[in-house]
């Protein structure tokens, strides 16, 4: 499988949404990574269920600070985030680029954001609604990502995903 890019969730909630990521990740040859604490076990079965039996495909690690995460290598990242003042569609991403999503509840610290301003990215909405499902906006982020990146010179081709 090749993991030339990576999600990573921050603090998930949803069981039901971890496992659609889990099988969106699945289809595409993508890391997952899940910062804790989550709230839900990976074991729960409404999890699996969601799932299904895609987690068998899956490289999914679990790690307990995102910015040290993000600081042992030196690999591109983005943050999704509704506070983000450009869109997903002007980031550039490039091989092992880690697309970053928060919480369902309480979205990404605002310290992160602070810091690495110029790595934020939205996903324009109409004002005034309430935010996207998070495994619509994952799905929404992975494969533009996946298109730029597969757009360039030796790249994946499209049908080696």
């Amino acid at each position: 499988m090749n993991h030339f890019l990576e999600v990573i969730l921050f603090q998930p909630q949803i069981p039901q949404n971890c496992g659609n990521i889990v099988r969106t990740c699945a289809v595409t040859g993508t890391k997952l990574t899940l910062v804790a604490p989550l709230g839900f076990s990976i074991s729960d079965r409404w999890l699996k269920r969601a799932g299904l039996d895609y987690w068998e495909g899956v490289e999914v690690n679990v790690v307990d600070n995102l910015e040290s995460y993000l600081l042992e290598e030196e690999l591109p990242f983005t943050f999704f985030s509704s506070k983000a003042k450009k869109s997903y569609w002007q980031a550039t991403y490039r091989p092992k680029t880690r697309l970053i999503f928060g919480s369902e509840t309480t979205g990404l610290p605002a310290t992160l954001l602070e810091r690495f301003p110029e790595a934020s990215v939205k996903i324009p909405m109409l004002e005034d609604q309430r935010c996207l499902n998070l495994a619509t906006s994952v799905g929404i982020g992975l494969y533009e990502a996946i298109r730029q990146v597969t757009s360039l010179p030796n790249s994946p081709a499209e049908g080696d995903l």
